[in-house]
């Protein structure tokens, strides 16, 4: 089966990989063009660009999809399958009825719920205690193709989008390579979706950081968790701005208002929250400064306590 592979984040990074581990064919790589980062605004190739080079793997980074260009390109290298992961681009139904196979798709949810773009995210920040990975042919609408394989796991209670992200990139590239064998062999099933179920999720901004001590004490766990690696919750403090990357439950009641601090001492900062309710902020991290734990901070910063 020859294979053109479409992809560019850390999350495709790992199905490619899985694919030449496994010896499959790969005619091909396209990826999203390099983009300018950090502060010298130097070009940076994707991380799924790094890894076709080392392998040898042309690659191709068209600006449009709807041009021709691309349709010629992978027209060229003559795949029997697409597989897309995480490329970042609609595809245009004439590329998606190239190959004889169609267009197959890894998705970091359990379709129809979360299509879009930041489902990994939203399983957590929503505090849902299941979640997984998708195989699917690509149709013309989002994340709307009909369902070849799926695979559910837990999400931990503590655990952050970061470290879901890196379980789901694994559990993905694993059933990508049974999806790519049942296809071959004739024995892929083809469920379509209940479009009525479908729920979307857009790109997480900033806008998402700051903490609302008016919610429970797990809604904000979740907006802790959920908002790491990036762009990572928020809470003000005497005046200042603070990251927030750890927290633990308590079992105190308190009279105070939500957003009042209830203690500050070894165990970290502890605020009012819904309901009369707590929660402890154990890791944080002031401007300009490092990551931290929050009874190392409290050492070297007084903090008043509300009363």
């Amino acid at each position: 089966m020859r294979i053109v592979f479409m992809g560019t984040p850390d999350f495709a990074e790992a199905s490619l990989q899985k694919l030449l581990d496994d010896g499959f064919d790969v005619a091909g790589v396209f990826t999203q063009p390099d983009k300018p980062k950090g502060r010298g605004m130097e070009l940076q190739i994707s991380p799924v660009k790094a890894l076709a080079l080392k392998a040898g793997l042309p690659v191709f980074q068209p600006e449009k999809m709807r041009d021709g260009t691309a349709f010629r390109q992978i027209e060229t290298l003559k795949p029997d399958i697409l597989v897309v992961v995480a490329y970042g681009r609609i595809l245009p139904d004439e590329i998606l009825a190239l190959p004889r196979y169609g267009a197959v798709n890894v998705h970091g949810s359990l379709l129809p719920k979360y299509r879009g773009a930041a489902p990994i995210q939203a399983a957590v920040l929503n505090g849902d205690e299941v979640t997984g990975v998708t195989t699917m042919y690509l149709a013309h609408d989002m994340d709307a193709g009909d369902v070849i394989f799926s695979e559910e796991t837990p999400i931990g209670e503590f655990e952050t989008s970061g470290e879901l992200f890196d379980r789901l990139k694994d559990m993905g590239a694993e059933l990508l390579v049974r999806t790519l064998h049942a296809i071959e062999d004739g024995s892929a099933p083809r469920t379509p979706q209940d479009h009525s179920k479908a729920s979307y999720v857009k790109m997480l901004d900033k806008s998402l950081c700051p903490i609302d001590w008016n919610r429970s004490p797990r809604q904000i766990v979740k907006q802790i968790c959920g908002l790491q690696p990036w762009p990572v919750a928020t809470m003000e403090l005497d005046g200042s701005v603070y990251r927030v990357f750890s927290a633990a439950y308590t079992e105190n009641r308190t009279a105070l208002q939500p957003g009042k601090v209830v203690s500050a001492g070894k165990d970290g900062l502890e605020i009012a929250c819904a309901e009369g309710k707590t929660l402890m902020i154990t890791e944080l991290q002031a401007s300009g400064k490092k990551r931290m734990k929050t009874a190392d901070f409290l050492r070297g910063h007084a903090v008043s306590v509300d009363t």
